[in-house]
Parts: structure tokens; C-alpha cells; sequence
């Protein structure tokens, strides 16, 4: 069963040789619905509109890969969420 949060998202960029992190502007996004209690529909959405010109700029076409990717990420957050279940058992996770 889903319990709240039912989003998980992230910020993607990169560590800088300094040690601090940069963002890119882009934003990964699963949210997760219920369907029954071991189902659940996953809507996928990156985000791009807040990359920076200067990064725009620099070469990087937008979206950086095409349609495939995105179902990949959405057949391994399956395949991650099917090992999960079969891991954990009543009781205890």
C-alpha cells in the first residue's frame, strides 16, 4: 500500500569541483496514485523551463534525450518498487 508522500522528486545538477552543489534547473517528478493495495498509477514529469539561458546556451538541447528515457525510468522504478515488495513482509519491512 502507498502512504503519504505520494510524490518524490528531485533537483538533478552536479558536484563542482569546489565541493558545492549546482543545479541544472531541471526537475524530476514521480507521483504516485493508488489502485488497490499492491497497484498504483506513476505519472512521470521533468521539468526543464527553469534551466537558465546561459545553460541553454552552453550547447545542451532541450529535452537533453527523447521519450525512451523517460520509460525507462518509469520501467525501473517498476522493477525497483516489484523487488521492494517481494522483500518485505507483513509485519515488517
Amino acid at each position: 500500500m502507498i502512504e503519504p508522500p505520494r510524490a518524490i522528486g528531485w533537483l538533478t545538477g552536479y558536484r563542482k569541483d569546489d565541493g558545492h552543489l549546482e543545479f541544472g534547473g531541471w526537475i524530476w517528478r514521480y507521483d504516485l496514485a493508488p489502485l488497490g493495495p499492491s497497484e498504483a498509477e506513476v505519472t512521470l514529469t521533468y521539468d526543464w523551463s527553469a534551466v537558465p539561458q546561459f545553460v541553454r546556451e552552453r550547447g545542451i538541447q532541450f529535452p537533453p534525450f527523447g521519450p525512451e528515457h523517460l520509460t525507462n525510468s518509469l520501467q525501473h522504478l517498476a522493477e525497483l518498487a516489484a523487488s521492494t515488495s517481494r522483500a518485505w513482509t507483513p509485519g515488517g519491512h
